[in-house]
């Protein structure tokens, strides 16, 4: 396995720098993105083919502001208009598109903006994906937390008054298993009343699994839709199979899971052929799964330990906001997630229009949460950062902002009965 090659000093073994070496140099040395590995789970459906279908198709080019001014008058978006609204020829009609955004986001979530926060519980990984600060390949300290561990951050966020959270870990099959998460998962349901995770794929079996152990729902960033460039960006692990891990959400469901979270990472590649497949993606599996919870995230790439010279792709804020305004316009009824990777500024304004859940009192190292959110000194058994955030506002400093704004924070409106 990968992970052989990293230790927690940092230090790569000979047959490592070769083996990556030869990962970055030689494309032969690398498997079929479009091969599953022995243990993946195939599953017959058509999603998959409606979205690539549509976004090999998309031209965005042949859109005008006729095509725009005709999207905003329509009162259902249809996909036409929602290309419309994805397309260079809307970005002038930003102001309009936020007027209608708000209105939707008004009419299916009230003033409401939910809160989150992640939890990392470890970050060993065995992928090579060359933007991610986990890589395998790349020099950080690594860290896997016990149950002891894990159930000592949890109360640390719980006493913050935080009723959800997001559980993380880095791709490692070997050191983050399957038990290993279900275990983490009994433990937040002591603490929290919602439980999401953010994991490797895994097979409709492990997902029911995990279900029962106490996630309501599962995240899974697809990175990008274009297969090409997803080649090129995810060299060796079982992260390469792009169709395995486009499936992910659908076994999710399959496996009883309440609802699944949907992204691409704009930035690695075309955002606008990105952003109009992640709402395919959504699009399809909601008609065919109407009873699931659906949201969307829309991270941009942040600088990576070892590497700040990762950022995105042309995607600027204004860009941002015309993707996230589109989102709302054409799937009315769906969650939108706006991460700490977006400033305190931002996150203020596009709570206001599009999004209605954003995240608080981040941390993306292992083990650290008592230390940032107590001032104690650490103890110095610390995993390194996935990224850099750019919000790191409280749970207490977001309520607080929040409601400022006029709007409704709101930390859980789950039941259990």
């Amino acid at each position: 396995m990968e992970n052989q090659f990293f230790v927690d000093s940092g230090h790569l073994s000979a047959e490592a720098l070769a083996r990556k070496h030869r990962l970055e140099n030689d494309p032969a040395s690398r498997t079929s993105p479009m091969e599953y590995l022995p243990g993946m789970e195939k599953i017959e459906s058509e999603v998959c083919a409606n979205v690539i279908k549509q976004m090999q198709a998309f031209d965005y080019s042949v859109y005008t502001a006729k095509d725009v001014k005709a999207a905003l008058d329509h009162e259902t978006c249809t996909l036409e208009d929602f290309k419309a609204l994805l397309s260079p020829a809307a970005e002038p009609f930003l102001e309009q598109m936020a007027q209608r955004a708000r209105i939707e986001t008004g009419k299916h979530f009230g003033n409401t903006v939910y809160l989150f926060t992640p939890l990392y519980i470890a970050n060993y990984c065995e992928n090579y994906c060359v933007y991610c600060g986990f890589n395998c390949y790349n020099h950080i300290h690594r860290m896997k937390l016990t149950m002891e561990q894990i159930e000592h951050e949890m109360k640390v966020i719980a006493d913050s008054g935080m009723e959800e959270i997001l559980i993380l870990t880095g791709e490692s099959r070997a050191q983050s298993d399957v038990p290993y998460i279900g275990e983490a998962c009994k433990l937040a349901r002591k603490y929290f009343r919602m439980v999401g995770l953010e994991i490797y794929p895994v097979n409709t079996d492990e997902y029911r699994f995990l279900h029962e152990c106490g996630a309501d729902y599962v995240t899974v960033f697809q990175e990008t839709y274009d297969v090409e460039k997803y080649e090129q960006l995810h060299l060796s692990g079982h992260k390469r199979v792009w169709p395995y891990r486009f499936d992910a959400q659908e076994r999710a469901l399959r496996g009883g899971m309440r609802g699944v979270a949907f992204s691409a990472l704009l930035g690695l590649s075309d955002f606008r052929k990105d952003a109009l497949a992640s709402a395919l993606h959504v699009y399809y599996l909601q008609r065919k799964y109407p009873y699931a919870e659906m949201s969307l995230s829309c991270p941009r790439l942040r600088p990576i330990i070892n590497n700040d010279k990762i950022n995105p792709l042309d995607v600027h804020e204004k860009q941002l906001c015309q993707i996230l305004c589109a989102y709302r316009i054409f799937l009315p009824f769906v969650g939108i997630t706006v991460s700490s990777r977006e400033s305190a500024a931002f996150r203020n304004g596009i709570v206001k229009i599009a999004a209605t859940k954003v995240s608080a009192g981040v941390s993306t190292g292992i083990g650290d949460h008592e230390s940032k959110y107590s001032g104690k000194e650490s103890d110095g058994m610390q995993g390194d950062e996935q990224f850099e955030i750019d919000d790191s506002r409280s749970l207490e400093s977001m309520y607080r902002d929040i409601a400022e704004e006029g709007l409704q924070p709101v930390l859980n409106d789950y039941l259990y009965v």
